[in-house]
């Protein structure tokens, strides 16, 4: 684990799926794109972009009619806007779930909001009349892809635009793509239990009361089968990281890692570290700054537990995630 203020090498570039026109690709219903500076740019140099145009792999044309999510009384179709005779809900389904299923490798997948097809939450549902149904969606093709892959993270480029969320997809992402090179060289139940210890102090940070109990999980497993508790494992995982951190439990982290300190700052710096994480947890100064500040701390004194902490030096400083949250 590296211990300086540099992340991790990274040897490789994550697999991710994503929709097309956030490339720039011109495959929307108008003939044009919706490229994302953010995805496309930075995090292009972590990530290895599967690009997914679901309206165009049915057959419909660039340009198209429009279409979108309506209520027939009984179920979400997916109709055209103006043209009645467009008709793709099967369609849709049958590619969503292969797809879905083809897709189980990625190790997470950015959606294009709003999209009837795409949109990961809060795709609008129209009335037959085109009124609206008084209710929202998930994008038809983004449904099956979710129903497939339920511990794949996946995020919209809108929500990108907020800083915790951008933080936390990507956090998802970068453990994920971890869990899933683990279970690739074989798990084993040393494996596992290096696993959990270090990714404990993200796990703090999310989710205190299921970070115990996966704790609880790992040692147990002299009792249960290898592979039972790997599954109930990363299950809870990756629904503790989909619990949003808060400053309250990343100084609960932060003062945690401080007692690691004990005995080699001098009171002077044990009494700035005090005060920059109180500063971090009102809202004065972002993450980035306790956080600097304690691998400053630690490479000064290393200790062997917080050097496979994740939690420090996870972040790629080019990305600034931590600048913001």
């Amino acid at each position: 684990m590296a211990t300086d203020e540099e992340s991790p090498p990274q040897p490789q570039r994550i697999p991710v799926g994503v929709s097309s026109c956030l490339l720039g690709e011109e495959v929307r219903y108008d003939g044009t794109h919706k490229r994302n500076p953010f995805v496309t740019e930075a995090l292009s140099r972590y990530f290895e972009y599967v690009p997914v145009c679901p309206e165009v792999a049915i057959g419909l044309s660039t340009p198209r009619p429009p279409i979108r999510l309506e209520w027939d009384g009984e179920r979400v179709r997916v109709r055209g806007v103006r043209h009645r005779s467009i008709e793709v809900t099967e369609a849709m389904a049958d590619y969503g779930r292969r797809k879905g299923a083809e897709l189980g490798w990625l190790s997470g997948y950015i959606l294009k909001s709003k999209s009837p097809s795409c949109g990961m939450e809060r795709v609008k549902v129209y009335k037959e009349d085109g009124h609206p149904a008084g209710f929202s969606s998930a994008g038809a093709y983004a449904r099956q892809l979710m129903e497939q892959n339920p511990l794949l993270p996946v995020e919209e480029e809108g929500r990108l635009n907020d800083p915790a969320l951008r933080e936390g997809f990507v956090c998802r992402v970068f453990c994920y793509h971890r869990w899933q090179r683990l279970r690739a060289a074989g798990l084993t139940r040393g494996g596992l239990v290096g696993f959990h210890a270090d990714h404990k102090l993200l796990l703090m940070a999310h989710d205190e009361q299921r970070m115990r109990e996966l704790g609880r999980l790992v040692s147990r497993l002299g009792e249960e089968g290898l592979e039972a508790v790997a599954q109930r494992y990363i299950q809870g995982f990756m629904a503790a990281l989909a619990r949003p951190a808060t400053r309250g439990r990343h100084a609960n982290v932060l003062y945690h890692l401080l007692g690691y300190l004990k005995g080699d700052l001098e009171e002077s710096d044990r009494r700035e570290a005090v005060t920059v994480i109180e500063q971090y947890r009102q809202g004065m100064v972002p993450l980035i700054v306790p956080v600097t500040l304690l691998r400053h701390h630690f490479r000064h004194a290393p200790d062997p537990y917080v050097e496979r902490q994740l939690y420090l030096y996870w972040s790629p400083p080019d990305l600034a995630l931590l600048n913001a949250v």
